[in-house]
């Protein structure tokens, strides 16, 4: 009679420690919040620290200006609570979501710079449009899991003052250029010539979806750069580079990677690929790229 008790008992329990271990993987008790980009995503991670749990629309080998939202994202997005995303006409896609979910547009404080009538998309080139895009990250994490607001408030000040750090030793760094132009192969960097008074020359627009340089265009490019004797043509990492490679050999220089910063860069994380931006865009002002 033990022995048949012990197996009915043996029989109840098993299954319950099976549910319990279910339910812990599927819900550890973290706030399930999304971004649209690697950028955002990680400055979501390192503001919301151990209490969040962070989905990436955008992967890591994908194009924001063009990329697809699809059924498995839509999915994704349904356990989510919050989607911080960057607005500013970077997200096609994001009227296609539904759900209850929140979406935050972590630009709407942003100091919009416009190219030819539109919207510059890529204030998280700026530090101090990013450090505006953390705080109201910070903000809306605050909101939905108050318990948790001064974790939330402390990684962001943390942060905070990592970016201030970032953006004054580079600003230092700037003043003395002389040579205060470079050219690159994608109009994004607008914000960040704003941030140090520099001046960008681009052979394609905002979006890699503007209608590709002409002969004409690319001519000037060519004069341009011999008269203020550039040898350097920038060509963001995700980015087609046979443009910039026509340039460059049409002017005796060289192509250098840069980050736009919009999928993630393998090894670094924002502050540490920001900074090789910053010291190869030195570098190609001061003519010893």
């Amino acid at each position: 009679m033990k022995k048949i008790i012990s197996i009915i008992l043996t029989m109840l329990i098993v299954p319950m420690l099976f549910a319990g271990c279910g339910k812990k993987a599927e819900d550890d008790g973290k706030l399930k919040v999304a971004a649209s980009i690697n950028t955002l995503g990680e400055f979501t991670q390192v503001i919301g620290g151990d209490k969040v749990d962070v989905y990436t629309v955008v992967k890591d080998n994908m194009e924001p200006h063009d990329f697809d939202f699809t059924p498995s994202d839509q999915k994704e997005l349904s356990s989510r609570k919050v989607l911080f995303y960057n607005g500013l006409g970077l997200e096609s896609w994001i009227d296609q979501i539904s759900g209850d979910i929140q979406l935050v547009d972590t630009s709407e404080n942003a100091n919009v710079i416009y190219t030819d009538g539109e919207e510059d998309p890529h204030v998280w080139l700026s530090v101090p449009e990013a450090i505006k895009q953390c705080e109201v990250i910070k903000n809306k994490l605050s909101e939905v899991d108050p318990a948790n607001k001064d974790y939330y408030e402390k990684n962001y000040t943390d942060y905070k003052e990592k970016l201030e750090d970032l953006y004054n030793s580079n600003l230092n760094k700037f003043s003395d250029v002389e040579e205060r132009t470079f050219v690159t192969s994608h109009e994004a960097f607008a914000y960040l010539c704003r941030d140090f008074n520099l001046e960008q020359k681009a052979i394609k627009g905002v979006t890699n979806e503007d209608v590709e340089a002409t002969i004409k265009d690319m001519q000037q490019l060519v004069d341009f750069c011999k008269e203020n004797k550039i040898n350097v043509v920038f060509s963001e990492n995700s980015d087609s580079q046979k443009d910039a490679e026509t340039l460059a050999k049409e002017i005796d220089g060289k192509v250098v990677p840069i980050y736009t910063l919009e999928t993630k860069v393998q090894g670094k994380t924002y502050l540490e690929a920001l900074q090789d931006d910053y010291d190869k865009i030195y570098d190609g002002l001061k003519g010893i790229s």
